[in-house]
């Protein structure tokens, strides 16, 4: 057997194995999520909005109408299991996770959605980064890029102060020049934007206007969860 894998062996017994959603201990590491946590991931599923990626608007009014993308697409919904899983991967640093996250963005996306694009995360502050020591985006987009068999650039960087968008109202978060973006390099032509989370889109708006006011000419979102507030369920 493998020195890694045998440690592995010895690992999962000293300290056996937690779902990486709910905590609860694992029969086996192989799968990261308990068989419950699995059963009740929040696929959104039917027809939604190709623009912000909702099932539905509220009040009739897409709130991505004017945006700098032609596409949004995530395979889930901000909650439960899924929203567990951002979180850990985030904030626990458990970086095996992107893996497994990329493989459901890609699985079911839209035809052409990575046709000819070029992979590019939304990058983190440098100071986030160097707190946590890694960019979970960079981590989701080299995992799609890889899966798809796609370049990945990273054509953004962050500038301005560490500003966080958990906690901040819609208004905050939306407010002109809250997120500043500097080019690493000339922007790619094709663009499959990928983060995390799409809420407001108020951080994918800002990296999409800062690429296309430089050249981008055709550019599409995923990720891996998409909040529903502001859709109608009904």
């Amino acid at each position: 057997m493998p020195l890694p894998a045998l440690l592995r062996e010895v690992l999962a017994l000293a300290v056996p194995p937690a779902c990486a959603a709910c905590r609860a201990p694992l029969l086996a590491a192989a799968d990261p999520l308990c068989g419950v946590c699995r059963r009740d991931l929040p696929w959104l599923r039917g027809p939604r909005c190709e623009r912000c990626a909702l099932l539905a608007h509220a009040g009739g009014r897409c709130p991505a109408a004017g945006a700098a993308w032609g596409r949004a697409w995530a395979p889930l919904a901000h909650a439960g299991p899924a929203r567990a899983l951002t979180g850990a991967l985030k904030f626990r640093g458990a970086l095996p996770l992107a893996d497994l996250m990329a493989a459901a963005m890609i699985a079911g996306a839209p035809p052409g959605l990575l046709a000819e694009a070029t992979v590019v995360p939304v990058p983190a502050h440098p100071a986030h980064r160097r707190a946590r020591g890694f960019d979970h985006a960079e981590l989701l987009a080299r995992a799609v890029a890889a899966r798809a068999d796609r370049p990945l650039r990273r054509s953004l960087t962050r500038a301005g102060p560490a500003r966080s968008q958990l906690g901040a109202s819609r208004d905050e978060r939306l407010a002109r020049g809250r997120v500043e973006l500097r080019l690493t390099g000339p922007a790619p032509p094709a663009v499959l934007l990928v983060d995390d989370v799409h809420t407001t889109g108020a951080t994918l708006r800002a990296c999409a206007d800062a690429l296309t006011s430089e050249g981008t000419l055709r550019l599409d979102v995923l990720t891996y969860t998409r909040t529903l507030r502001g859709s109608r369920m009904g």
